[in-house]
């Protein structure tokens, strides 16, 4: 019988999985929400659980992740299910997956649940740099999980390239996989430039950017649909959409803004999958505001707001103005439960939103705190900008509003009303209260 893999080939049939965790006492609800999710995350894997074993112990077993008697249970229950997939809803060693796919009689497929969110990952990838990251991100962490199985005896050889005496088929393909690596991460380090080089020209728009983040299924892809007709994949999945997308959005103020879809977040996030796609993810650290939209129809919102918003500190986008948007209100059964999210909003001392990307309930709220943060994103500000620096002053007569110019002695005093990306780069010329104050003193004493 030929064995059926998530990871090498698209089955017409969705695979038959079962899964498996070890929680500790008094963690029922922590896993059986962990496992929820796994079950959705093989459904968006072209897969449906058809079997759950659970263990409850302090840790899992260093050996196996499961006891041995566990191990046998999962194995009786794969022959009994005809499974073809067992996915371990944690992080398995090397040697743990090795220890599951010896102890499982029948054939199957045997992957931890940041495997699987790899393997779904390679499933989605649009795009050149996508592709590329996560083919790196799948070498980092599979490799040493799937390598070892198989061992060849050496051969001799002659010639450069083949192999020695002693050395084994495993040494020859980590050999390969670490020049893989080194490629990918040279390729990726290229696109990661060119995509740098995208960033300072829409810098140079000097439109406030925005970053549109949160848990995956969430509705980002839908709310940049809603809003600027982007055209981009929306589907009721996890991580329907990986690529991001940058459309510019034009407030009835006509105030514009550029709003960025990113990459959907979840629980247990592998590492090498954030560092990997780490240029993408930047796109919210480097946003001059973020727009955290969160599944109100889900129960689990306030966890998934606290992950959310522990990612984004991890990349360094913590701190910035945040807009929490609360999407598909027309499926919260309790209207209750909006009055606690908004109590967690104003617990981060953030605005908030109720809205309905898909039938539009809430936009017009949505469109008055948009106005609100580009509004607060300009405010006049005073500068002495020396003759010597010309660029300064372009800068300011190309992307300021209301300049006002007078020549002085030291330097052109300007008056402007300038955004936050301006008033960064122009802050060493600032003319403060006390600047003012000594200057008017001056003048009084002349």
């Amino acid at each position: 019988m030929e064995t059926k893999t998530l990871t090498e080939q698209k089955t017409e049939t969705p695979l038959r999985a079962v899964s498996c965790a070890v929680y500790p006492s008094g963690g029922e609800r922590e896993a059986a929400v962990s496992l929820a999710e796994l079950s959705r995350l093989l459904d968006t894997a072209d897969a449906v659980c058809v079997g759950t074993l659970t263990q409850i112990r302090a840790h899992p077993d260093s050996a196996g992740g499961l006891g041995s008697g566990k191990l046998e249970e999962l194995s009786a229950l794969c022959d009994e299910l005809e499974a073809d997939l067992v996915v371990y809803d944690g992080e398995l060693s090397p040697a743990q997956l090795r220890t599951i796919e010896d102890a499982i009689t029948r054939e199957v497929e045997v992957m931890d649940r940041s495997m699987l969110i790899l393997a779904i990952f390679a499933r989605h990838a649009t795009t050149a740099e996508g592709r590329l990251q996560v083919e790196l991100a799948q070498l980092k962490y599979t490799a040493p999980r799937l390598m070892g199985r198989g061992r060849e005896l050496s051969r001799l050889g002659g010639g450069i390239g083949t192999r020695g005496p002693g050395e084994s088929k495993l040494e020859i393909d980590r050999r390969r996989l670490k020049t893989r690596v080194r490629s990918l991460e040279a390729e990726i380090g290229h696109l990661a430039s060119t995509r740098g080089t995208m960033r300072a020209a829409r810098d140079r728009s000097g439109l406030l950017r925005c970053a549109i983040v949160g848990y995956t299924n969430a509705g980002k892809s839908t709310l940049l649909n809603t809003l600027t007709d982007a055209g981009i994949v929306a589907q009721d999945k996890l991580f329907a959409t990986l690529d991001p997308t940058t459309r510019q959005y034009t407030l009835p103020s006509g105030a514009r803004l550029l709003l960025t879809d990113t990459v959907g977040f979840i629980r247990n996030l592998p590492h090498h999958l954030i560092d990997a796609f780490r240029s993408t993810l930047e796109e919210a650290a480097l946003a001059d505001a973020i727009l955290n939209v969160c599944d109100a129809s889900d129960e689990e919102v306030l966890s998934q707001m606290d992950v959310t918003e522990h990612l984004l500190e991890e990349l360094g986008a913590a701190g910035k103005p945040v807009l929490y948007i609360f999407n598909k209100c027309d499926a919260v059964p309790e209207r209750d439960r909006l009055a606690e999210m908004r109590t967690a909003a104003a617990a981060s001392d953030s605005d908030a939103v109720f809205i309905s990307a898909r039938t539009g309930e809430g936009m017009d709220d949505l469109t008055a705190a948009l106005e609100r943060i580009a509004r607060d994103g300009r405010r006049r500000e005073s500068y002495l900008i020396p003759y010597a620096d010309g660029a300064a002053l372009h800068l300011l007569h190309d992307r300021a509003y209301d300049v006002s110019l007078e020549y002085t002695d030291g330097g052109v005093r300007v008056s402007a009303i300038v955004d936050a990306r301006i008033a960064g780069r122009l802050a060493a010329y600032r003319l403060t209260d006390e600047t003012h104050d000594g200057e008017r003193k001056e003048e009084d004493d002349a």
